[in-house]
């Protein structure tokens, strides 16, 4: 049964199903635009690696402390809402369980470390053997743990039972739940970033993983000075937008860029100057629902040029056939660009922002799944736009600084689309 599994996974009684781990050979592909249709998301239903977050909730990019069981069952209920709508999640626990052993067994290597720092006379090459044999003995389910919990054995010497008495440390994947922002999905294929926070750096590693389980392996991995986050990168049919701000820098963007890894002709680097935890992502501040129709909170919809919420973009292109890309518009107004285009752009008030009403998920043409709860006058206006809003409960989830979109890595949309 699948909630024993995740008993063991994460020792809590919760239940999520399991499916076959082939993506599905159909109408769907990499995605396009935003808006079309979801066919196949990749997601990690948190557990007992939230604990060490939720104790210290600013130390673990946390917003307030929430109750770890429950976000868990409502991450399950959000899976159960995607289903229902015909789209193949696949979670991280699951792939987990079905990777080779020697796969885990190099993961649990790469995070597992004894310390003997205290211990002056410790042979090290024998301590490293005591390791190396403790995880060749170790069951998937612990290997499992140990990735999931990064944890550090601090030995010191002592007179009573073995000799060694140890503290134990534990730097758990508690941001892993995430799942949009440790790679980006773009037309070309998966983005590996490199995170903005080195506590969340192990989790792309894990990720990579399952993209190479799932037969759909990377095309690029950012290195070196790069930085870029999955909740800055919005696929918008004939362009990409991707935010420059507080965790994707012009280094990471750089590198995509160069590796032709975008897939679309033009690209257009959004600015944030503002650097707020709340905004920390493009996502939070902005999001797309169809062709036409966007969101935006209105600290930035109605921001003046010499306001830290004033959003700009750059717009970089290049003729048909050509790799390299060249600049042709500087400091643009975003809300201009977007209206330009086409784009109607609902307004999110302070109220329904603070409740993460902007970060929802969009998986069909004016089709959502956002945070319930969000005030009366932005179910209006949803509704006179002929948006279709499905209503997740997340209220312990979004305690971690996220929601829907968050949680969620695209890895395929259908092909048909429209285009912007």
């Amino acid at each position: 049964m699948r909630n024993i599994v995740y008993c063991l996974i994460v020792l809590l009684l919760v239940g999520c199903s399991m499916h076959s781990r082939q993506v599905p050979d159909n109408e769907m592909g990499y995605p396009r635009a935003e808006w079309s249709n979801a066919g196949v998301i990749l997601m990690h239903t948190p557990g007992a690696e939230l604990f060490n977050g939720v104790i210290h909730p600013s130390a673990g990019l946390f917003e307030h402390y929430f109750d770890v069981e429950q976000a868990a069952k409502e991450h399950c209920e959000y899976i159960r809402m995607l289903e229902k709508n015909g789209i193949r999640v696949y979670t991280t626990e699951d792939i987990l369980l079905e990777t080779g052993i020697d796969t885990l067994r190099a993961l649990a290597s790469n995070v597992l470390r004894y310390d003997i720092s205290a211990i002056p006379d410790e042979d090290i090459d024998a301590s490293e053997l005591y390791r190396k044999q403790t995880i060749a003995e170790m069951s998937r389910g612990d290997l499992i743990r140990c990735i999931l919990f990064q944890p550090t054995v601090k030995l010191s010497r002592t007179d009573n039972n073995t000799g060694y008495e140890a503290q134990y440390i534990q730097n758990p994947l508690m941001n892993l739940y995430f799942t949009r922002d440790q790679s980006i999905t773009t037309p070309r294929g998966h983005v590996i970033c490199k995170m903005n926070s080195s506590q969340r750096a192990p989790e792309t590693d894990i990720i990579e993983m399952c993209y190479n389980h799932l037969g759909l392996h990377p095309v690029l991995r950012i290195e070196g000075d790069g930085r870029l986050e999955g909740g800055d990168y919005f696929p918008a049919g004939t362009i990409s937008l991707i935010g420059c701000g507080m965790r994707t820098n012009r280094e990471g963007i750089r590198q995509v860029m160069e590796a032709d890894a975008f897939g679309h002709d033009t690209v257009v680097i959004v600015y944030d100057h503002k650097f707020w935890q709340m905004q920390m992502h493009l996502d939070t501040y902005f999001n797309i629902i169809d062709s036409d129709l966007c969101t935006m909170v209105r600290s930035r919809l109605e921001a003046k040029s010499h306001e830290p919420e004033y959003v700009t973009c750059d717009i970089y292109a290049r003729a048909a056939g050509e790799k390299e890309y060249r600049i042709i518009k500087e400091n643009v107004p975003f809300v201009d660009f977007l209206r330009e285009r086409g784009m109607h752009i609902i307004p999110i008030d302070p109220v329904d922002e603070m409740h993460y009403a902007n970060n929802y998920l969009t998986i069909a043409p004016r089709h959502i799944m956002a945070v319930a709860g969000q005030s009366e006058t932005l179910q209006q206006r949803f509704r006179e736009a002929g948006v279709k809003v499905e209503w997740v409960s997340l209220e312990n989830l979004i305690d971690g600084y996220g929601a829907a979109h968050c949680m969620t890595q695209v890895l395929q949309r259908a092909v048909d689309i429209e285009t912007l």
